[in-house]
């Protein structure tokens, strides 16, 4: 109201506990991830080392309570978590992103006191997760998947093949979906709890990716697995609400990998172009360049409010669907613009290895396609609003 003294703070602003984690994420990964960088890129694998102190940090397990050994913080402190890592490393940072927004938040939300007790303060300390949704046939249509699950006496026995597995090499809980009675289609999928051990479960194949390279992809076979019944999320038949809604925290956890590779490709291109010089001056001098810029600073602030935002209202309690589809859409569209325009902007340097930004833009590609494609999204939020 005009003449109103009241004041209300920025989306942006975060809570003493909120900023002291981000403070704590942005100095680990600028001193002990950022020069372990080009070797995980070149060799494809993430540094074990790295992995042991991501848990003693406690990166691994920010939203489990601290009766299961893990930090007992909120969803958001995960996302400003991600977004600080991404900005160094967006495989590193989708690697904690997994584990935080969608294995340990599916332990949470829908495990029993009993799955709790056991594997979540393993996952808090020590074990990798991985979430193991999608087939070869089954993207998309993520309840097409044909992994099945017969029961035998107190077990299931599991039979299929998982593709495109993040965390998989390193892994040893995995969130298996597979169907108890392909009858009643998606209401006969069901959450399994497998460990890496199991008779007739292997990772496969490792993926060659463009991006996020350090980040392991891999398939998974599963030969006549038995799981017990205890090993079950949430009840037989519910895996897709499982499925559904742990996504849905997942695609805010992805918007904020994007808009840490957006930072970073825009805090690369202003440092570059203050110091690369042409015709005498600065290039950022150049009036050209300043609208270039000043594109890319407001393109990113919008992504990282929709995130925020996002993320606030998840932990509100209220519907977050729309939300949360908007995010993920638009910062992966950022992250890519943004970085494209990095390389235009630093010419035949951005083009070589010898720069960062080139990763940043091959990093960038998969925020369209992996846990929900933009389509996907842009599908979810046209649904949304034709309702209302």
């Amino acid at each position: 109201m005009p003449g109103s003294n009241q004041k209300f703070a920025p989306l942006t602003k975060l809570t003493d506990d909120e900023q002291m984690l981000k403070d704590a994420a942005a100095e680990f990964a600028d001193t002990v991830i950022q020069p372990k960088v080009y070797e995980m890129e070149e060799t494809a694998k993430l540094d074990p080392e790295l992995i042991r102190m991501f848990f003693e940090m406690g990166f691994m397990g920010i939203e489990i309570p601290e009766k299961y050994e893990g930090a007992g913080g909120s969803f958001f402190m995960s996302i400003v978590a991600i977004e600080q890592i991404s900005r160094v490393d967006a495989s590193v940072g989708v690697f904690m992103d997994v584990q935080n927004t969608l294995v340990n938040n599916a332990f949470l939300n829908w495990g029993s006191e009993e799955v709790n007790e056991r594997f979540l303060p393993q996952l808090a300390t020590e074990k990798v997760g991985a979430y193991c949704l999608s087939e070869a046939g089954s993207g998309s249509d993520a309840f097409s998947l044909k992994c099945s699950a017969k029961e035998d006496g107190n077990a299931y026995i599991l039979n299929g093949a998982k593709l495109w597995i993040t965390n998989a090499a390193e892994a040893d809980i995995f969130l298996v979906f597979a169907n108890i009675n392909p009858e009643a289609g998606y209401r006969g999928i069901t959450c399994f709890v497998v460990e890496r051990g199991m008779d007739g479960f292997s990772v496969s194949k490792k993926e060659n990716k463009l991006g996020i390279r350090a980040s392991s992809t891999c398939e998974l076979l599963l030969e006549d697995v038995r799981v017990p019944k205890e090993n079950i999320l949430g009840e037989a038949g519910n895996g897709y609400k499982v499925a559904i809604e742990t996504l849905n925290e997942g695609r805010i956890g992805i918007g904020a990998q994007m808009i840490g590779i957006a930072q970073a490709a825009y805090d690369a291109t202003l440092s570059y172009t203050q110091e690369r010089k042409q015709f005498g001056k600065a290039i950022s001098e150049f009036q050209a360049v300043q609208f270039q810029l000043a594109e890319m600073a407001t393109k990113l602030e919008m992504a990282r409010l929709l995130v925020y935002n996002a993320g606030r209202i998840k932990e509100s309690g209220q519907p977050f669907l729309k939300e949360a589809a908007m995010a993920k859409y638009y910062s992966a569209e950022v992250a890519e613009k943004l970085s494209s325009m990095a390389i235009d902007l630093f010419g035949g340097y951005g083009y070589v290895k010898e720069y960062p930004v080139e990763k940043y833009y091959r990093d960038s590609k998969i925020g369209k396609i992996y846990e929900g494609t933009s389509n996907m999204q842009l599908q979810t939020i046209a649904k949304i609003i034709l309702k209302n």
